[in-house]
């Protein structure tokens, strides 16, 4: 799990603004045998959980050798978690995926998750129709990898929950394949739902603007993330957004316990489609760390990037963007020194999470941090907008 140094000061802020704030997180996952490199084991979830104050969904990470097992482990582990864990059945839909959901679910799985990268399928192979059939009879949510890796899977995925409308199916990954078309489909069809588990702000404030607030749900994706990090990504980005306390909660959690519940989701009404905050000198410093993040996924340090970030936050004390540059030369400092994580491959550098939580900020300027004021007041917004 990468470090929660340096992220758990926001959370604490935000959960200032929101007293009592119940996150559920919908995307996390425990395994050993992913070909990726990266290690969870339950403990390690759990001890990050308690760490963020949040629950979550847990499913397997890929099994090459199949996952009966690992989902009655996954299950296990759940059923001895005091409520911190509540388990998904992973399928490979070309290994008798409804024999192996049914029994899953009897035996107390809550929902289903497929991942068509790790797998190899498409949407519209005759073999997914079943699975999404059993999730609308059976009135559990499906959750379906909609990240990178994999060709476009939305014009599927429509076809489905139109011709499926019992069926909650989830877009892990804020549906970043198709986002850019699929946000006005999901405005008709309210049984299609996106996990958060993304680390671009500018991608989780498009999916918080464009499509209802209803049908996102807060996720972290970890180990790849972790949920301290999944949870402030979520909430900074929804206040962003001009979401209500209303909405707030119920992206942090609140519509995920009415789907695992087998209710009918809530309307929280339409989206905003407006963000405040873009500013350019931010903007300059957005774009390094940008450059920076994505030197790192290349298993490159950015050490330029971020010394060209922290040049670009130099904009004066008393200049407007001054909290702001403060809060990332702060998150910024000893970025070059972190040490490794045993769990992950190198090219997962540990000052990944620093340049997103860096992004993050400055994309949004308006939400309060630690211990500075900002004019963002959650409770003065109307309970009733989206």
């Amino acid at each position: 799990m990468f470090s929660d140094e340096g992220v758990t000061p926001f959370l604490a802020r935000l959960r200032e603004g929101l007293p009592g704030l119940d996150v559920l997180d919908v995307h996390t996952h425990i395994g050993f045998n992913d070909p990726d490199g990266v290690r969870c084991s339950p403990d390690q979830l759990r001890q990050a959980l308690d760490a963020a104050g949040t629950r979550s969904v847990v499913f397997a990470m890929h099994e090459p050798d199949g996952y009966p097992a690992a989902n009655d482990w996954v299950r296990e582990e759940a059923q001895r978690s005091d409520g911190r864990l509540v388990s998904f059945a992973r399928l490979d839909p070309r290994d008798f995926p409804v024999r192996e959901a049914e029994r899953s679910l009897d035996a107390g799985s809550r929902g289903l998750k497929l991942h068509p990268r790790a797998e190899d399928f498409a949407l519209d192979e005759p073999c997914v129709e079943p699975i999404v059939a059993l999730a609308q009879e059976r009135s559990v949510p499906l959750i379906v990898h909609a990240g990178r890796g994999i060709p476009a899977l939305g014009r599927h995925v429509v076809e489905l929950c139109r011709s499926h409308p019992g069926a909650r199916v989830i877009l892990a990954h804020a549906g970043i394949c198709d986002l850019a078309w699929i946000w006005r489909e999901a405005r008709e069809l309210p049984n299609l739902f996106f996990d958060t588990s993304w680390w671009s702000a500018t991608d989780l404030l498009a999916l918080l603007s464009l499509v209802p607030p209803g049908q996102v749900l807060l996720a972290s994706d970890a180990p790849y993330g972790s949920p301290a990090l999944g949870a402030v990504l979520t909430l900074r980005c929804a206040l962003q957004a001009g979401l209500s306390e209303e909405a707030v909660r119920s992206v942090a959690g609140g519509q995920t316990r009415r789907l695992l519940d087998g209710e009918e989701p809530l309307d929280l009404g339409p989206a905003s489609e407006t963000v405040p905050g873009r500013d350019l000198l931010l903007d300059r410093v957005w774009n390094f760390l940008l450059f920076g993040f994505g030197q790192a996924l290349q298993g490159v340090h950015p050490a330029e990037a971020i010394d060209l970030a922290r040049l670009a936050c130099e904009v004066g004390d008393e200049a407007p963007q001054a909290p702001v540059c403060r809060a990332v030369l702060a998150l910024l400092e000893n970025a070059e020194g972190l040490p490794p994580d045993p769990d992950r491959p190198s090219r997962f550098m540990p000052v990944l999470p620093r340049l997103v939580m860096a992004g993050l900020v400055v994309r949004t300027p308006d939400v309060a941090l630690p211990g500075v004021q900002t004019p963002v007041d959650v409770a003065a917004r109307p309970k009733g907008s989206g």
